[in-house]
This record gives C-alpha cells, sequence and structure tokens, in this order.
C-alpha cells in the first residue's frame, strides 16, 4: 500500500512508521521537517504545516494514498485542510480517551462518545480545550467526511522509554531526589498504552476493512500508588508526598478504562498493562 503518514518523526509515529516498513508498505512521511527521522531513503518526504490550508494543498494537492494516518489533527479545521487536498482510500486519526471527558468511568466503550450525534463546530486547535478540539476532529470525520473510510483510534495516556512528556519520569525523579510531589489520585484506576503498542496497532489497521471510533489500551490499569510502590521498592527510597509539592503530571484522572471488545472482535490482541510496566520503569 502507499500511505502517508502525517508526523512519523517521533514517539507512537515512529513505532508506526517501522511496522508499515516492515509490512512492505511505501510510506511518505509529511511534517514541517524540523525533527530528523532515521528512516534514511527506506521512506518518501514532503514538507508542510499541518495547520495552514494552503500549505497542505500545495504540498497534497490532488495526490492519492491509499491510506493516510493523521496523528497531528487537533481540530475540525485541520481535518477539512487534509481531506480537501488529499484523496485517501482511508483516513486513521489518532484520538483520546479525552473524548469521554468530562463522563470517565471504568470499561467505556465506543458509544459513550458518539460523534454523529455530537454538534459539528468548525473550529481551530485554540478555540477550546483539548476534550472539545479532540471531540470536533471525530465530528468532521463521521459527519462531513462520511464519504472516506476512516477510522478514530481512542488511546489513553500513551507510555514508553521514548515519551517526551517525561510524565512516568516524573515520578522516579521526584522519588530519587527525595523532591516533595502533590499527587490527587493514587489509588485512581488508570488505563495506559505503550508507545510501540500504539504503533503495533495502528499500523495493524492498515488494510482492515472497520471504521469509526475504536478504543485500543493495554489490557489492565494500574494505579499512581502502584508506581510509586514499586519505585520505592527498587530505589530503597521513599516518596515525599505533600499538598505543598510540585504537581504531578497525571494529577485529575480519576477511575477510568477502556473496554476493547471492539478491537478484539477484529483480531487484535493487547498485551498486559503489567507485564510491561515494571521494566518500562526499570529503564528510567
Amino acid at each position: 500500500m502507499n500511505i502517508l503518514v502525517i508526523g512519523g518523526t517521533k514517539f507512537v509515529g515512529v513505532h508506526l512508521v517501522r511496522q508499515l516498513l516492515a509490512a512492505g508498505h511505501r510510506v511518505t512521511l509529511a511534517n514541517r521537517g524540523t525533527t530528523a527521522d532515521t528512516f534514511g531513503d527506506t521512506v518518501d518526504r514532503i514538507i508542510l504545516e499541518r495547520t495552514d490550508a494552503d500549505a497542505i494543498r500545495h504540498a497534497l494537492g490532488g495526490r492519492h494514498f491509499d491510506a493516510v494516518y493523521d496523528s497531528q489533527a487537533f481540530s475540525s479545521n485541520e481535518v477539512k485542510y487534509l481531506l480537501d487536498a488529499v484523496s485517501c482510500g482511508r483516513y486513521i486519526a489518532t484520538s483520546t480517551v479525552s473524548v469521554y471527558s468530562p463522563n470517565f468511568k471504568l470499561g467505556l466503550t465506543e458509544t459513550d462518545f458518539d460523534p454523529l450525534r455530537y454538534p459539528l463546530k468548525w473550529c481551530t486547535r485554540t478555540d477550546f480545550a483539548y476534550d472539545e478540539i479532540k471531540r470536533q476532529v471525530e465530528c468532521a470525520m463521521f459527519q462531513t467526511y462520511r464519504h472516506i473510510p476512516a477510522v478514530a483510534v481512542r488511546f489513553p495516556l500513551i507510555i514508553g522509554e521514548d515519551d517526551y512528556t517525561q510524565r512516568l519520569h516524573f515520578y522516579v525523579r521526584h522519588i530519587m531526589d527525595a523532591a516533595p510531589m502533590h499527587v490527587d489520585n493514587l489509588q485512581a484506576e488508570l488505563a495506559f498504552i505503550f508507545s510501540w503498542e500504539a504503533g503495533r496497532f495502528l499500523a495493524w489497521l492498515a488494510d482492515k476493512g472497520c471504521c469509526g471510533s475504536i478504543n485500543a489500551a493495554n489490557v489492565g490499569t494500574a494505579t499512581l500508588g502502584d508506581i510509586i510502590a514499586y519505585i520505592e521498592e527498587k530505589s530503597a527510597r521513599k516518596a515525599v508526598l505533600s499538598d505543598t509539592g510540585e504537581p504531578a503530571p497525571l494529577n485529575g484522572f480519576p477511575d477510568y478504562s477502556l473496554d476493547l471488545s471492539k478491537a478484539e472482535a477484529l483480531g487484535f490482541h493487547f498485551e498486559e498493562t503489567r507485564t510491561h510496566l515494571h521494566r518500562l520503569l526499570g529503564t528510567f
């Protein structure tokens, strides 16, 4: 397949491109060209600014791809800019568990947010909060561009050795340095997906016929209390928890998990969260 990847130079995008190349697909990366990649002459490259309709039309206008992967759509306008310019047999966008906000719960199913029944607002990425702009991405995909076979992959918190946000590093670093931190949800059950698993799932979708929104996560949950206790055990140091400490990056998340029945019924099996979480923490 001839596949366009918007982004593809860091985190989940790198894993996605590696998987696509390993499967024998022809891959073109489209991004600003400011982050180097390690793919050499195994990929083609296009330089564009994702938020600029004219730049997208100039770079991609009239081109056709069998599939387009888009991890950089952060508003309904950006979906419009891209899908008005490029022809594709399949559009796969990275969405988020935040579309369910504020109605988080254990066992969230895809029907807990229906983009076909939610009011579409044409917007930019600065018009609303993160959860709303990502809801609007899905609304644009499935309402205005319903003629294009599309999938919105709803990921939970993405973690990995290559996580540039360093969210889990925060807890390790503060414990090792005995630095006070404020954690407001120690016992909340949280869903995660590892960056390599996210890339593997996205690549697997390339030639599948499914459409619509789909949850994707590693199996099972973990609490920050569990994570902190493991770091304490392995480091022989004690976390300094304080209401006046530096706010932790995963504060504010309540109990939630994702129902994976749809992905599993399609034939994809996610690995267990706890199988790899301790190994990941040991690399920091």
